[in-house]
C-alpha cells in the first residue's frame, strides 16, 4: 500500500541557475520590470516503460534551463521548469497539465515523451490556449492543433518516409533483404508507421510489398506486453532476413533477449524509436542494428552543425554519466529536446513576452532557429512539419553512427555479419 501511495506523488523538478525554485503561482507577462521567474511546466515518463528515454528528456532539458539562465534567462527573467512524472501513463498526462495550468499556474509549457502522451497533453494545450512545443510525435495527421510545435519532423506522411528511407538504405547492401518480420507496437507513431492511418493505408507493409520484399511476419502487439516468447519464436520460424521493430522504448530489447533464449539472432534488425542506451547493451546481439536519427555525435556531423554543439555534446555526456544514464551520449532523443526548447526560447524572444498567443503568432511568422535542426519554418497546412532531415544510424564497433543517406552520413552502412 504505501509503494501505491508514494507512486501516486509525482516528481517535481525545478531548474534554476544557482538559487532556489520559487513556489510562483501566477502567471507573469514579459515587462522589462517582472523579474519573477518565467515557470515552464511539464510531464516526463520518469518511471514506468518509457523511463529510460524519459530521463534523456529530463537531463537535456536541464541542461538547456541552466545555459539558458547564465546566459540571462528570458526577458531578462529566470526560467524555472517544473517536471511532473506521469509514470509512462497516458491516462495520467492529462490531468498532470490541467494541474500544471489551472493550480501550478505555469506560464508556459513543454510537451512530454511518446506520442500517446504527446497526444493527450495537446488536447490540455489546445483546451486552454497554450503553446506546446514537443520533442517526439510524429504523427502529422492527428496533430492538428495549430499552436503545437514539433521538434523532430518527419515531414507530413512519416508513414510512407520512413519505410523508404529504411529500404533505400539496405538496398545498398552486398546482400539486400528479401524476407522481412514486421513486429508493431500498437501505439500512437509506430502503429501508423507499419499500418498508415485513415483513408492512408501505407506504410512499411504497403511499401515492402511494392518493392518485392516478402513480408513473412506481421505482428502488432499491446504496448503492455510483457511476454515476448511467442513473437520470438514466430520471427525464429520465419527467417527473415531483417526484423522491423516498429516500437518504442525497450520493446526492441525485450524481443531480441526472447529471440536469444531460443538460440536465435536476427541478421539484421531495425528499431524505429528506441532507448538506445539498452539497445547498445545488448553487445554483439545488436550489431549492426538499424534506427531512425535526427542526430548523432559523430565527429563529421558535430563538426558541421559547429557554433557550441561540441560543448554541448560533451556537457550533457557529463551530466548524463552523473545520472548513470546507461548510454549518456547526446544523440537524437536529446537533439529533439534541445529543438523544443530552442522552439519555446525562439517564440518568447520573437513575442517579446510569455503571452502564449504572442508566443504562436510569433513562431508561425518568423520560426525558429535551432542548434542542430537550423532555422526551422512552420507550415500549419502541414501540421507544423518541417522539412524531414531524418536519417538512418548502425550500431558499429558498439556506437551509434548515421550511414543514410549518403550526403549526412558519417560512414557507409555495414552489412550484417554471419
Amino acid at each position: 500500500m504505501r509503494r501505491r501511495v508514494l507512486a501516486a506523488f509525482a516528481a517535481i523538478v525545478m531548474v534554476a541557475s544557482g538559487a532556489a525554485c520559487s513556489s510562483k503561482q501566477e502567471s507573469g507577462g514579459g515587462g522589462a520590470t517582472d523579474q519573477s521567474p518565467i515557470v515552464v511546466g511539464s510531464t516526463l515518463s520518469l518511471t514506468g516503460a518509457f523511463a529510460a528515454t524519459g530521463l534523456i528528456h529530463k537531463i537535456a532539458g536541464e541542461q538547456f534551463v541552466e545555459r539558458l539562465n547564465a546566459a540571462g534567462g528570458l526577458l531578462g527573467r529566470k526560467v524555472e521548469w517544473t517536471i511532473l512524472d506521469d509514470q509512462s501513463d497516458t491516462a495520467k498526462v492529462g490531468p498532470l497539465y490541467e494541474q500544471l495550468i489551472t493550480q501550478n499556474k505555469v506560464d508556459l509549457i513543454m510537451g512530454p515523451y511518446a506520442t500517446p502522451n504527446i497526444l493527450a497533453a495537446m488536447a490540455v494545450a489546445e483546451r486552454h490556449g497554450y503553446v506546446l512545443p514537443q520533442h517526439t510525435a510524429v504523427l502529422a495527421p492527428q496533430l492538428t492543433y495549430p499552436c503545437q510545435f514539433p521538434a523532430w519532423s518527419i515531414g507530413p506522411t512519416p508513414n510512407q518516409f520512413i519505410p523508404n528511407l529504411l529500404f533505400d538504405a539496405v538496398a545498398t547492401l552486398p546482400t539486400p533483404p528479401k524476407k522481412v518480420a514486421v513486429l508493431t507496437s500498437q501505439s500512437g507513431s509506430a502503429a501508423f508507421v507499419t499500418d498508415g492511418l485513415g483513408d492512408d493505408k501505407t506504410g512499411v507493409l504497403t511499401v515492402a510489398k511494392e518493392r518485392g520484399l516478402d513480408v513473412v511476419v506481421d505482428r502488432h502487439y499491446p504496448p503492455t506486453t510483457s511476454d515476448w516468447a511467442g513473437m520470438a519464436a514466430e520471427v525464429r520460424d520465419a527467417k527473415p532476413d531483417l526484423v522491423i521493430s516498429n516500437s518504442l522504448g525497450v520493446d526492441t530489447v525485450n524481443a531480441l533477449n526472447a529471440m536469444k533464449q531460443l538460440g536465435y539472432t536476427p541478421p539484421l534488425v531495425f528499431s524505429l524509436f528506441p532507448a538506445p542506451g539498452p539497445l547498445l547493451g545488448l553487445g554483439p546481439a545488436s550489431e549492426g542494428a538499424l534506427s531512425v536519427s535526427i542526430f548523432e555525435p559523430n565527429k563529421a556531423l558535430v563538426d558541421k552543425v559547429g557554433g557550441d554543439a561540441q560543448a554541448i555534446v560533451d556537457e550533457f555526456k557529463t551530466k548524463a554519466t552523473a545520472a548513470s544514464v546507461a548510454f549518456p551520449v547526446f544523440e537524437t532523443q536529446a537533439a529533439a529536446s534541445w529543438n523544443a526548447w530552442e522552439i519555446l526560447a525562439s517564440g518568447v524572444k520573437a513575442a517579446n513576452s510569455v503571452d502564449n498567443k504572442a508566443v504562436c503568432d510569433a513562431l508561425h511568422s518568423k520560426g525558429a532557429d535551432t542548434t542542430f535542426s537550423g532555422h526551422l519554418a512552420f507550415d500549419q497546412k502541414v501540421n507544423n512539419f518541417w522539412p524531414t532531415t531524418l536519417g538512418i544510424k548502425q550500431i558499429q564497433n558498439g556506437e551509434w553512427v548515421m550511414v543514410w543517406p549518403q550526403d549526412r552520413a558519417a560512414a557507409p552502412i555495414k552489412a550484417p555479419t554471419s
